[in-house]
């Protein structure tokens, strides 16, 4: 007798496998998320594989309510800008249908269905056949919505099988959400208040208020070497960070202009005293011509008296060394060629072994400091070493620093001046102020800042 054989499957059934196979392991995906992040990944990006579409946006309401949605994750992007103008968009469609609609089905949806001002950018930026699903948990609790697109029209079969997966990201997001928040529930009111009275005392632990600020080494009462006239500079004679004696050539002036003058000068005078023999000896016949001796004498003494000044002048343009020391300025190329004018600072003479160093603390860090207050300083040429130091004076008005950064200026004096630093070196100073709460130092900048805020 013959055996029976099973019949095979006609493509219609193994499509239907398929498609429950598929199913199985999306849920099956659903149920092993950890995250509520991985879950709308999972949403948005494997849904696809049972109903296909070009594009599908998650949303979350905000609340329980029918108040707004808010964009949470994109089909095919990894991270969702909500300042877009196609999720600004979206967000608003999103609330006007579900004010339009209230029950929570799913639906497909058109241009018809969302307010006037909102139709121009259903054109821009919608190029297929909508679907509107709403995530309802089975509580009754709406917690968000898909929005699909898809070029193709919406068939029942295929609104059945997001209506189901819709269901299953429902309820396994409420599960995740409590999850994540669970914790909370598990605290007891008596260790909730030992754990508040433990915050408190902490924040009452009285400590030491510091502030860390740039610092830089500076030279301590320089000499400063300044011009002596107006005019422009021709030569500076030392390079920067040199060593220089008493009375060595710093700069030299450009020096035509002067020495033109003074060579004017002397032939001025020798004009003016030949006028005044020449006054004195006719007075001698001419009772008129004795008259003017007066007049050319008083010429003759002014023009002495200009070319003294020139003199002067012409002395000047060479400019030396008032005193031993470290010559400190910028570059030769900042001043050769350059007009400065009486009193314009260009350069200083310090001793190399008197520092003193210079804080530039902002005033949204200014503490109450106290002459003598500590400072520890950390230079960025040794950072593995440390060097302790004391406030030695403090400005009462604040400057502007480069960077339009507005600080006070506070000098200190290193206690042990180490041989290695050198004038110029710069890193950061933790300054200390008075003991204080834990909170002050925790809270004070945000304090201040709200005070500011409210005026008050």
């Amino acid at each position: 007798m013959p055996t029976a054989t099973a019949s095979e499957p006609t493509s219609q059934e193994l499509a239907t496998l398929i498609h429950l196979a598929t199913l199985t392991h999306l849920e099956g995906q659903v149920r092993a998320a950890k995250t509520l992040q991985e879950l709308q990944f999972v949403a948005v990006n494997e849904t696809r594989r049972l109903v296909p579409y070009e594009q599908a946006v998650l949303f979350s309401a905000v609340d329980s309510g029918t108040t707004s949605y808010r964009a949470v994750t994109a089909s095919s992007v990894a991270v969702l800008d909500r300042d877009a103008p196609m999720m600004v968009w979206l967000e608003q469609a999103a609330q006007a249908i579900r004010q339009g609609q209230p029950a929570d089905l799913p639906m497909v949806v058109n241009s018809d269905m969302v307010p006037e001002p909102l139709r121009a950018g259903w054109h821009e930026f919608i190029k297929g056949s909508v679907l509107w699903c709403p995530l309802m948990h089975p509580d009754e609790t709406l917690l968000g919505g898909f929005w699909i697109e898809r070029d193709g029209v919406w068939q029942e079969n295929d609104i059945t099988i997001v209506l189901r997966l819709a269901g299953s990201y429902a309820y396994a997001w409420k599960a995740l959400a409590k999850r994540r928040v669970g914790w909370t529930a598990q605290v007891t009111r008596p260790t909730l208040l030992l754990g508040v009275a433990a915050a408190v005392g902490l924040l009452c632990l009285p400590v030491r208020v510091s502030t860390v600020a740039p610092v830089k080494v500076v030279a301590k009462d320089p000499v400063v070497v300044s011009a002596p006239m107006d005019g422009v500079i021709a030569d500076v004679a030392v390079a920067p960070n040199t060593m220089v004696q008493v009375d060595h050539l710093l700069l030299r002036y450009e020096d035509t202009n002067i020495r033109n003058q003074f060579r004017v000068a002397e032939q001025q005078l020798a004009v003016a005293v030949a006028e005044h023999a020449q006054a004195i000896q006719a007075g001698f016949g001419d009772p008129q011509r004795k008259a003017e001796v007066p007049l050319k004498a008083a010429e003759a003494a002014l023009k002495e008296t200009e070319l003294r000044y020139a003199e002067e002048m012409l002395g000047q343009i060479e400019v030396r060394a008032p005193q031993a020391g470290l010559l400190l300025y910028t570059d030769k190329s900042d001043w050769v060629g350059k007009p400065v004018s009486v009193g314009e600072r260009i350069m200083d003479i310090a001793d190399p072994r008197r520092i003193e160093l210079r804080i530039d603390l902002p005033v949204d860090d200014a503490l109450l400091l106290q002459e003598g207050g500590e400072v520890m300083v950390f230079f960025d040429a040794l950072p593995l070493e440390s060097f302790p130091g004391a406030v030695s004076r403090t400005s009462y008005h604040a400057e502007v620093l480069p960077g339009d950064v507005l600080a006070y200026r506070v000098m200190a004096d290193l206690t042990d001046v180490d041989s290695r630093i050198r004038i110029g070196w710069q890193g950061s100073a933790k300054v200390y102020g008075e003991k204080g709460p834990l909170a002050f130092v925790l809270f004070r900048r945000p304090f201040t800042a709200l005070r500011q805020f409210l005026g008050v």
